[in-house]
């Protein structure tokens, strides 16, 4: 019993004494784990000794100051709070934006926010702080020199020129700069002038799909709160206006920049004039039209209200709209001539077609050059255009003083005057022409009425037919005068009928101008090659064997008078112009009728009497069919004579081709005024409808015809005395036939 008692006290005592070597052991490893720590804090020791060696103060007033410092250091630690939101945003916005777009201007507009924020406190946490370190060192609570560094730091705090955000926004801003130019280029692409530039449904409502528009939008949205709208517009204005550049480039408009010492008058740039309205339309109806759609679906949210217009107006002037305009101006600055009055006439129509596209295109301050050189344009075009027209009266009577054709063809005038008449009564001229002259007029406060347009044309040709009358007059031989007045009259016949101008003179007096053609053909006929069969008489022509050497030396004779006048009349003639194909020809035929069957007749049967001669080929030099050879190949046009409006100009004035211009004149009118003439017309106008075969062609009797301009005397012997001279006072006659 004693025994098992002390066992179990053994067995505690060893127990006991295990614990305690287990927890000797522990404490030993605890202690060597504490070893190191131990000596690390030894190591800090210094450093802890040097900072809280500054503070001086008792416990007590360093209770107190605990307070202020907590409220100081708050708000800066909201703002160190904000810089390191504003560096976990950096690695989103140094990316490229084109990923995501819309997420990179939400992370943007969170650095903004971000901005906003360290702007409006950062200064009042440096001011709290700078405010705490007054406050230590009124209570003198540290060490002067560790409140000094406080201060020194705090300075170069509020003097620091770096921005807030490390220049990250700088740089967010310049990657979004590049991606709105980026944007521009990809879908900004010249754009190919349409056949036709007047046709405005071919403008796209914008070339910039939707989806673009609203990317371009919300940059500019970014970067004009942040002050930089100017230089989305300055990329925007190159990018552009690079574009229609390049599209104007295509068309070769090298001819802008041409100046009027390069020129001798308008027709050397009248092609450039064709080009310039087709140019003009495509560049306004097209390019501008669609820049100025951009510019207003890319602005018309962004900025002030007029950023759209003035961003335009810098496209349009860097485009090259200016060029356009100047080059009108030279248009107006060249020579006077008939010629410019049409061109000055097409540049008013091209730009009255886009009157309209101007004033809504162009309008604004920012386009007051734009405005002010158009207007002066069309002052100029205007006041050109109505002194050219005004002056075209006086500069035909100018011309009435030069010699008439040498050949008897129609005057280059003649022709001239009527096709130009006819272009400005034409549909394409007439209506412009009547505009300029009503702007011109109100300008002057003077009305305008439609008859002042066709009574300056119709005395235009008054004008013209006084000159035609003199010139006809100036001929000294008479059968060249016929030849000039047929071909003239002719010429107006058939260049007036079925035109306006032909329609303003009324079908009476052209069909007097028909008349006097036949008229005169007959004329021509009888004073020269009318003459020639009765060279070849038969008086005295007696064939029996007594009288046939007679006979032979009269024939002899006669044919040698024939020749000789047939030569001489074939050689003067030669040189003399028919203008019209039709009757040349038919004049051709009435001279072979006239000549070649009297002549064969006379040959036939008077032929063998020299024939068996010795010396016939002096006397039998043709045969019939040589001289309807010969005679088939007169009047030829001859080549270098121009009808066309092309013609030259001299002294500023109308032109020098109305100086070298042959004029002509209406001397049916002294033929017709005597009863024989009266005769011989009727006669002629019947052989000539014969002639043409036209069997129901019968002249009227004359008393019926209104516009005929004759006096009828009552001679009635005129069918019997073919061959008199003319008798009887030329009769002046109005451009509506009465007598003057």
């Amino acid at each position: 019993m004693g025994g098992g008692w002390k066992v179990e006290r053994l067995v505690a005592v060893r127990r006991s004494l295990r614990t305690s070597l287990d927890r000797s052991r522990a404490l030993g490893a605890a202690l060597a784990r504490a070893g190191p720590r131990l000596d690390e804090i030894r190591q800090r020791l210094p450093s802890m000794e040097a900072a809280v060696r500054p503070i001086r103060a008792d416990r007590d007033a360093l209770a107190d100051a605990g307070g202020h410092i907590d409220r100081s250091v708050v708000p800066a630690a909201a703002v160190l709070k904000v810089f390191d939101a504003v560096h976990g945003l950096e690695r989103s916005l140094l990316s490229d934006p084109r990923a995501d777009l819309p997420g990179y201007l939400a992370v943007l507009k969170h650095l903004e926010e971000a901005l906003r924020f360290l702007s409006d406190n950062y200064g009042l946490a440096v001011q709290w702080l700078d405010d705490i370190v007054d406050y230590l060192d009124d209570q003198t609570l540290a060490d002067q020199r560790f409140i000094m560094g406080l201060k020194s730091f705090l300075v170069s705090l509020k003097s620091s020129p770096s921005p807030l955000d490390g220049g990250l926004l700088a740089a967010t801003l310049d990657k979004l700069e590049s991606e709105f130019r980026l944007l521009l280029a990809e879908h900004t692409t010249p754009l190919p002038m349409p056949p036709d530039t007047s046709d405005a449904s071919t403008i796209s409502t914008s070339p910039i799909p939707v989806l673009v528009i609203h990317k371009l939008r919300a940059i500019l949205e970014r970067m004009t709160a942040n002050n930089l709208l100017d230089r989305c517009v300055s990329i925007f204005v190159d990018v552009r206006g690079s574009n229609i550049r390049a599209s104007l480039r295509a068309l070769n408009l090298d001819y802008l920049e041409i100046t009027p010492n390069e020129f001798n008058d308008v027709q050397s740039i009248e092609g450039y004039i064709e080009k310039w309205g087709r140019h003009l339309q495509f560049a306004v109806k097209h390019l501008f039209e669609t820049e100025l759609k951009v510019c207003v679906e890319v602005f018309e949210q962004t900025g002030p209200p007029d950023v759209a217009v003035s961003c335009f107006a810098d496209i349009a002037a860097r485009a090259g709209i200016l060029g356009f305009l100047r080059f009108g101006t030279i248009v107006t600055e060249t020579r006077k001539d008939p010629i410019k009055l049409l061109k000055l006439l097409d540049v008013f129509a091209t730009l009255n077609k886009l009157r309209l596209d101007f004033n809504r295109l162009f309008r604004g301050k920012d386009c007051v050059e734009i405005q002010n050189q158009t207007r002066d344009l069309i002052k100029r075009v205007i006041d050109g255009a109505c002194d050219i027209f005004w002056e075209l009266l006086h500069q035909v009577e100018l011309q009435r003083q030069m010699p008439p054709p040498s050949d008897g063809a129609v005057p280059r005038l003649v022709s001239f005057i009527t096709e130009y008449c006819n272009k400005l009564l034409s549909d394409e001229y007439r209506p412009v022409l009547t505009q300029v002259l009503i702007i011109h007029r109100s300008w002057k406060q003077e009305k305008f009425q439609e008859e002042m347009l066709t009574d300056a044309i119709l005395e235009i040709f008054k004008a013209l037919e006084a000159n035609f009358d003199i010139w006809s007059k100036s001929y000294g031989d008479t059968s060249l005068s016929f030849l000039f007045a047929m071909n003239t009259h002719w010429h107006f016949y058939k260049n007036l009928k079925g035109t306006r101008l032909g329609e303003l003179l009324g079908e009476a007096k052209l069909k007097e101008h028909e008349q006097y053609k036949d008229y005169y053909a007959a004329s021509f006929l009888r004073e020269s090659w009318g003459k020639l069969p009765p060279l070849l008489s038969r008086e005295g022509l007696i064939l029996f064997s007594g009288g046939r050497v007679k006979a032979r030396d009269l024939v002899k004779q006669r044919l040698k008078g024939f020749n000789e006048s047939f030569n001489e009349m074939y050689h003067k003639q030669s040189s003399w112009v028919i203008s019209d194909k039709d009757l040349r020809e038919k004049m051709c035929q009435l001279v072979v009728q006239t000549i070649v069957p009297s002549y064969r007749s006379y040959m036939q049967n008077y032929g063998p009497l020299v024939e068996q001669d010795s010396s016939a080929s002096k006397y039998a030099k043709y045969t019939a069919q040589s001289l309807e050879k010969m005679l088939g190949s007169l009047f030829q046009h001859k080549p270098g004579r121009t009808m066309s409006l092309s013609i030259g100009h001299s002294n500023g004035k109308l032109t020098s081709v109305m100086n070298n211009l042959s004029r002509s004149a209406s001397t049916v009118r002294q033929l017709a005024s005597s009863s024989t003439g009266l005769c011989l017309l009727a006669l002629t106008h019947l052989c000539w409808c014969s002639c043409l075969h036209d069997p129901v062609a019968v002249l009227p009797p004359l008393s019926s015809r209104h516009h005929v301009p004759m006096s009828l005397p009552g001679d009635r012997d005129c069918f019997h005395l073919p061959g008199l001279p003319l008798r009887g006072k030329p009769i002046k006659t109005s451009m509506d036939g009465s007598d003057q």
